[in-house]
């Protein structure tokens, strides 16, 4: 066939897809039309893109190794570079600050542009502190990925937003959404623990600024329940941490902070509970699960709009995300010993959420306490720990971000507009602002898990995962049966929500002659609502793509299982055989003085640990 008409064929399905969505009802705007029908092109140019096709391994040295470093720390030096510029020119600090999230955007996409096989992608490792065994070594898999790639759509569309209600110290804004999104994308790609500390800690500081400079009346006290809350499951860590490096250093005759060699680690039973029990704090308190929830309405309700909307799609992810890899990766024995209690929380959180959303008035509130029950879902698939809990998990941990993100987005506007969230000071909505209800109720439908839409396919998963889960033994079908009777009450909650706030009489003179969704509103949540129904509809695209990475950690944490139960009353620290393979490419090999100085480790049978 011709050139020209091949590329024409290639072409034409982005011009449709960008007609469709000129073509929208709408008189306000041509920037309007343009940014949906731009929106509608690219979501069919991403599901092209990531339908799958033939399985090709693909060498690591194609990889351009410093990519992550770039994800990294392109916003961190633009939020230093931004110091240096004027604060009287807020206008340019926010060109400035929507280039550099938006350059940290394409960047991300990058990461899907090679096979996604088993193993860890774009890896860059660099000696950092040799003699205590800190290396700067990062890398990601199929389920890092997805985060990371979350975190640079999530963080302009906040930054976007807040530009539109936010007037005050700009630069200081600015300077605190780029150096967030730096430190959250440093935790989720770090693969050396001193590493990952030192950007959990980073993150704290500007969410802390942007809950207590630009949040509501109680800003100040929100800000430091968040912060004496995450301080404490901190420390608690670092001191788990401080001792499997030493205890590595026992064993192994070198120390190392880095996963993989401390991954191989088996604890005595005490020390290693004790250890668990330590990172499960910090990553419980970031989830939020309950009862170490209650930091969470009270920050969501202070924050602005654009910190409540990185909040809840960006934030509480670490929480379930160090779980799966840090838990679960480096204290399988007590993780597996504790699933059936830790998913019984976990249900509970489910419930108990769905039943405070119920009763809230705070339409912000509400969403909030529904963060909690949604974040449940996401804690008990990671308990089931087989393929359909763990990879709904994953899933759900990019739904709840994108439906949450977004009704925290659509409060925002009312809020705007009113200034007030209370659902009685509203109803009949429908009538004065069409296009504004209309996705509104899109995202509820999300929300609820209508089939369709990017909610449902991932608490299905969850809830088939937890039914057939071995981990959780015979609370599986309870546990399971408890958290789809969650979903019933979600459904309950959002949409009784709907029926106050948008339908019925409109009581209220102060509400008759409210502005619909402006145009700036719209552009930012065009991207949600086109994710809503790309996952809904092709949830394949993801998950294709985060199953070896899933498969992986699942790996991990049953021959970690095994090597713990070999000798359940063993008084000494000992190291599994190195599984090799590309999930152990990048292992800190030990110095060869080390090597001849240190005692012979310790180690389990290899026949013992393997499947």
């Amino acid at each position: 066939m011709n050139p020209l008409i091949d590329a024409f064929f290639g072409f034409a399905p982005y011009l449709i897809a960008f007609a469709l969505g000129f073509l929208i009802p709408s008189k306000r705007s041509r920037f309007e039309r343009v940014a949906v029908g731009s929106v509608v092109a690219v979501s069919l140019l991403l599901i092209r893109a990531l339908w799958p096709g033939p399985v090709v391994d693909a060498e690591p040295g194609a990889e351009w190794k410093p990519l992550l470093t770039l994800i990294v720390f392109l916003p961190i030096g633009g939020s230093l570079f931004l110091l240096f510029l004027p604060r009287q020119a807020p206008e340019m600090l926010k060109r400035f600050t929507l280039g550099i999230l938006v350059l940290d955007f394409l960047a991300s996409l990058w990461l899907f542009g090679v096979p996604w096989t088993k193993g860890w992608h774009f890896q860059h490792i660099a000696e950092w502190v040799p003699s205590l065994g800190i290396r700067y070594h990062v890398a990601v898999d199929g389920v890092s990925a997805w985060l990371v790639l979350l975190t640079t759509l999530s963080t302009p569309i906040a930054v976007y937003v807040s530009f539109g209600s936010i007037k005050t110290r700009i630069k200081d804004l600015c300077f605190s959404f780029l150096m967030l999104q730096g430190a959250m994308l440093g935790a989720f790609v770090a693969l050396d623990l001193f590493l990952f500390f030192v950007f959990w800690e980073l993150l704290l500081v500007p969410m802390i600024l942007l809950i207590g400079v630009w949040g509501g009346v109680e800003r100040i006290k929100a800000a430091y329940k968040f912060f004496l809350f995450t301080m404490v499951g901190s420390m608690l860590m670092l001191a788990a941490i401080l001792y499997l490096v030493y205890t590595h250093n026992q064993v192994a005759g070198y120390p190392s902070f880095d996963y993989l060699a401390l991954s191989r680690l088996v604890l005595p039973a005490t020390p290693a509970l004790l250890c668990f029990l330590g990172f499960f704090a910090a990553f419980a308190i970031k989830v939020p699960m309950v009862p170490v929830h209650t930091w969470l309405p009270d920050a969501h309700v202070q924050a602005p709009t654009g910190g409540s909307i990185v909040l809840a799609a960006v934030l509480l992810k670490l929480g379930t995300y160090g779980y799966l890899r840090f838990c679960m990766g480096l204290f399988p024995g007590p993780a597996g010993q504790n699933a059936a209690n830790i998913a019984g929380v976990a249900v509970a959180g489910i419930i108990a959420g769905a039943l405070l959303a119920w009763k809230q008035d705070d339409v912000k509130r509400l969403v909030a306490y529904s963060s909690v029950a949604h974040m449940g879902f996401v804690m008990l698939g990671l308990c089931a720990a087989n393929d359909a809990g763990v990879q709904g998990s994953v899933l759900q941990m990019l739904n709840h971000g994108v439906s949450t993100g977004a009704l925290f987005l659509l409060v925002g506007v009312i809020y705007d507009r009113r200034h007030t969230r209370l659902i009685r000071e509203f109803g009949g909505l429908a009538k004065v602002m069409p296009v504004y209800t209309a996705l509104f109720i899109v995202i509820t439908m999300s929300s609820v898990g209508v089939p369709g839409t990017n909610g449902f396919i991932g608490e299905f998963m969850v809830i088939m995962g937890t039914f057939v889960s071995s981990s959780l033994g015979m609370n599986a079908k309870l546990q399971g049966t408890i958290a789809a009777f969650g979903v019933i009450l979600a459904a309950v909650y959002m949409l009784m929500m709907v029926q106050k706030v948008f339908f019925g009489p409109l009581d209220n003179p102060k509400n008759k002659k409210l502005k619909d969704i402006n145009v700036r509103e719209v552009v930012a949540i065009a991207p949600l609502i086109a994710l809503v129904f790309v996952i809904g509809f092709f949830p394949n695209l993801f998950l294709s793509r985060m199953s070896e990475g899933v498969a992986a950690s699942i790996q991990r944490f049953e021959a970690g299982r095994r090597a713990y139960s070999v000798d359940p009353g063993r008084k000494q620290a000992l190291m599994v055989p190195r599984l090799g393979g590309p999930m152990e490419r990048g292992y800190p090999e030990p110095k060869q003085e080390a090597e001849a100085a240190a005692p012979p480790a310790q180690a389990l049978n290899a026949a013992e640990v393997s499947p």
